[in-house]
């Protein structure tokens, strides 16, 4: 991408040196914003709930011009090595006998120059990115975050409490930052009506970059496996009238075991390795909505702000994309939040919007809900590989998810010299 119209002076590094910025979460987002802000000068702690760095997880998209801000990181190599590389699947009945064999193009729908990989890998470059430059505390959370005129005093289960110039929540749908500054979740959630479950299991398929998927009324159990030895099983599912608490793992998968009891192909065997999953995940297919992603010296970035459901395919990219420009408008405020946190939000606002609607509709329209409509979507795929045509096919549902991923430009903050 060319040099924008809004490509900013250099500037010195200097005015930062004792910028402190706190952020929560070391995920994506958290990791990402860290990555640009040491980058412009300022000094940056990452505090993360969990005791290390969670390097298991779910495939996640990278598409459009997220791509742009891993190259202008210098990791586009990294991703590039840890691709998943999926070279298609299957849709496949209860017996396993293939309904629809799919390409790549099929399995991602993505765009060229966009990529795929696990979450945990993409955890890990980013925090390999960061680790000599930026203070990460893992094993603990914020518990209060007490705001003064000329900085947030900010209190932690463990460590002892710190000022911070600034205080970014970049911990999620269930963000503690924004709970703690914003108000409670119900407050900004909104429900699609499913769950989703993903584990790791044995590869006793053994599956070779290849995905298979089982759907029934209503559900899906997707098994993929981008290595040799472990595989990654997805559950989707209607939520039940009540959910169990977000840290009860057993009561979760006791609801993910009920919910897909008696259930056909392979099902029964991955439910059974769920309790060894290293890397259980559960939650609802939920998005975040907030009028605004700011207070005072306190901002939210990713799904903390913005979450467009796991099961959107651009959460990922779209918390690089607001990690960036959140950092962005930060050096060209030169620090001033007061300036940065509302330019930040008029920068991002349209894309996010796009992508939210985009990800509600693909999140809502991904389970079929009969019989009748799985032979619809089986005889489509089927044909699809068929036809001489099938780009053109392909389109309506291509275009939409590629101009959500490019519906920003992204400006240039030059990078400050350092003395």
């Amino acid at each position: 991408m060319s040099p924008s119209a809004d490509a900013l002076p250099m500037t010195s590094a200097q005015q930062f040196t004792n910028k402190t910025v706190l952020i929560s979460g070391a995920s994506v987002a958290g990791p990402a914003l860290a990555y640009w802000l040491h980058r412009y000068g300022f000094s940056v702690t990452v505090v993360e709930q969990a005791p290390a760095l969670r390097e298991g997880g779910y495939k996640v998209d990278i598409r459009g011009v997220a791509m742009e801000v891993v190259e202008r990181m210098g990791l586009l190599p990294r991703i590039r090595e840890a691709s998943t590389a999926m070279r298609g699947g299957a849709w496949v009945d209860e017996s396993g006998k293939a309904l629809a064999t799919l390409g790549p193009d099929l399995i991602g729908l993505r765009s060229p120059g966009d990529d795929e990989v696990l979450r945990g890998d993409l955890a890990r470059i980013l925090f390999d990115a960061t680790k000599s430059g930026v203070e990460y505390r893992f094993g603990d959370s914020i518990t209060e975050a007490r705001r003064h005129p000329d900085g947030v005093e900010v209190h932690f289960q463990h460590a002892a409490p710190r000022i911070f110039d600034l205080v970014i929540g970049a911990d999620g749908m269930h963000s503690t930052v924004r709970r703690t500054v914003f108000g409670p979740e119900e407050q900004f959630a909104r429900h699609t009506g499913m769950a989703a479950c993903v584990i790791t299991v044995p590869n006793d398929l053994g599956l070779d970059h290849w995905e298979l998927v089982h759907p029934t009324p209503g559900k899906v159990v997707q098994l993929y496996s981008t290595e040799s030895s472990a595989a990654k099983a997805q559950f989707i599912f209607p939520v039940p009238a009540e959910l169990p608490d977000r840290r009860d793992r057993a009561a979760q998968q006791r609801l993910v075991a009920a919910a897909f009891a008696g259930g056909g192909w392979e099902t029964a065997n991955l439910l059974r390795a769920m309790p060894q999953s290293p890397d259980f995940y559960f939650d609802t297919v939920s998005q975040i909505h907030l009028d605004h992603w700011s207070s005072g010296r306190v901002a939210l970035v990713g799904d903390a702000a913005y979450c467009p459901s796991p099961l959107s395919g651009q959460g990922t990219s779209m918390a690089l994309v607001g990690a960036y420009l959140l950092a962005g408008e930060l050096l060209a405020a030169a620090g001033d939040h007061t300036v940065a946190f509302p330019n930040y939000q008029a920068r991002l606002r349209e894309y996010v919007e796009l992508n939210l609607s985009l990800g509600w509709s693909n999140a809502t329209r991904m389970v079929a809900t009969g019989n009748r409509a799985i032979r619809m979507q089986t005889t489509m795929l089927k044909l699809l590989r068929y036809l001489p045509w099938r780009g053109l096919a392909l389109r309506p549902i291509i275009k939409p998810l590629a101009q959500a991923a490019n519906a920003i430009e992204l400006p240039e903050y030059e990078v400050p010299a350092r003395s």
